[in-house]
Order: structure tokens, then sequence, then C-alpha cells
């Protein structure tokens, strides 16, 4: 191993030399061809590190800045926990960007590694709750209830249920609500902030609206709705058949609606359609 990493680190101090022959750095300048090998070096040192468990070895890889990259700093910290320097662990995690809006959920995880192992439930379970605020994350509200007392998990998942209901991102708010199985949440939830709803997510909606129609078929016709009005507001002719079934599930459902909540009715929706997009053909005639 020590002679491997001694041929690496050689190659990494040699001249550069730009090839002439048909080989695929030809097209390289010296600066994009350095890059190149500074990486590849980097990359079979940290092998070479973890396969002896030089977890320094493995950090001097990373420049300080690399450092505060929520994946590096969630590599490191694990290392450094795995090896038992549970504070030095600490350091580097914290060392994150953690106001990156993408952040890891591996940095969360890694983190909360580190929080178990300095023993601070308390600080385990802030963190938790912080983590399912800004993603909603099913994962992290289960293992905070987890820890509470009864009826204090009671009272914190209707706390969380109503932050759900309030969050920003309106889809993501709704997968939460239908994934706990909070159908009455999430019917209130459509029907409420219907116009924040995004219908071209096609791939969501269907199952989200099949999910809510014995529960509230008010607000899975809203969900249909969404679609087919995206549908034709955009001129999506390649959905105009999945429109039209839509459509028609608007129509069963509409037998067992006594209430539209200031919705327009079945009748009054379709009438409204059939105004705005009279010469939509492609679409009208997969509505039998």
């Amino acid at each position: 191993m020590k002679h491997l990493k001694k041929s690496i680190l050689d190659w990494g101090k040699e001249a550069i030399i730009m090839p002439d022959d048909e080989c695929d750095f030809r097209y390289y300048d010296e600066d994009t061809y350095k890059r190149y090998r500074d990486r590849h070096v980097k990359y079979a040192l940290q092998e070479i590190a973890d396969a002896q468990g030089d977890v320094d070895g493995f950090i001097a890889q990373y420049t300080e800045d690399n450092q505060t990259v929520p994946k590096i700093a969630s590599e490191i910290a694990e290392r450094l926990l795995n090896a038992g320097r549970i504070n030095e662990a600490w350091i580097a995690i914290n060392k994150a960007d953690s106001s990156n809006p993408y952040i890891w959920s591996e940095w969360e995880h890694t983190r909360i590694k580190v929080l178990e192992a300095k023993g601070d439930i308390e600080e385990v379970q802030k963190f938790r709750w912080s983590c399912f605020e800004r993603s909603l994350s099913v994962e992290h509200l289960k293992a905070y209830l987890k820890l509470l007392p009864d009826f204090d998990d009671l009272e914190a998942e209707e706390k969380a249920f109503q932050y759900a209901y309030g969050y920003e991102h309106p889809l993501q708010a709704l997968s939460f609500l239908l994934d706990w199985g909070k159908l009455d949440y999430a019917a209130k939830f459509v029907i409420e902030r219907h116009e924040e709803l995004d219908g071209d997510h096609w791939e969501f909606l269907p199952p989200a609206a099949q999910a809510l129609e014995e529960k509230s078929p008010l607000a899975a016709t809203v969900i249909y709705r969404t679609m087919i009005d995206y549908n034709l507001e955009h001129n999506k002719n390649t959905r105009y058949k999945h429109a039209g079934k839509h459509l028609m599930n608007c129509y069963s459902l509409a037998t067992m609606i006594e209430d539209y909540q200031g919705l327009p009715s079945h009748e009054d929706y379709v009438q409204g359609l059939q105004k705005k997009y009279p010469r939509r053909d492609s679409f009208w005639r997969h509505v039998q």
C-alpha cells in the first residue's frame, strides 16, 4: 500500500507533458489536464486512507472550503465518529453551510448520529424537529414522536399537521399529509389551497386524487380539475386522453358531492370548459 501511495504522489508531482498521440487527452490544455490529474490523485489517496483506516489522511485531501460542503462534512464526520473521535466529528459536521436549501439528508442523519454519540438527546430532538420543518420528512417526524412521552406525542403530531397545512410548497405538503394517512387534513388542504396546486405534476396528482375520492369527493374533483385546466391551458395534447378520463372521474364523483363549498358545480365547470376551449377537439373526443 505504501508503494502504491508513493506512486500516486509521484504522479501528482510530475511535470505536465501534453501527449501528442491519439488519446483522450489530446484536446486538453495543461490546466485542464492538471485538474483531471489532481482530482484522480485525491480520489486515489482517499481510497488508500480509507483502506488503512487513516482518517486524517482522508481529511487532508479536502481544503477548509471543501469541508463546508454538507456532503463532504458528513463524510468526514462519519469517519471521525467511527474512529471514536466524537468531539472532532461534532466540529466537522458543523463546518457545513446548513443554510443551503438543498442540504443533503445524509448530513442531517450524520449530525443526528454525532449528537446521539454525545448523549445530547434534547438537541437530537430539537434538530429532528427542525429537519421536519425544513422538508416535512416523515422519517424525522416519526423518530421525533417516538421519543416523546404518551400524550405529548399526540400533541406534537397535531402541531406537525398544522405546520404542514401552512407549508410553503403545496405539493410537498399534500404528499406528507397523504403519506401520513391524514386524509381529512389533506382534503381540507386541497380545497382551501387549490389555486396553489400545479397541475403539471401528472405523476403525483392522479394517485393523490384517487386516495381522496372516498374521503372527500370534492377534494379529489379539485385535483382532477387542476390537471384538466393545466393541460388545456397549455395545450398539452399528448395528455388529452388522460384529461378526458379525469373529467369523466369528475362526473362520477359529482353524484357524491352535496356542497361544492363555493366552487363551480360539475355542470358549471364543464360549461366553462366548453366556452373557453371549444376547439380542443382532441380533448373533447375523449369525453363521453
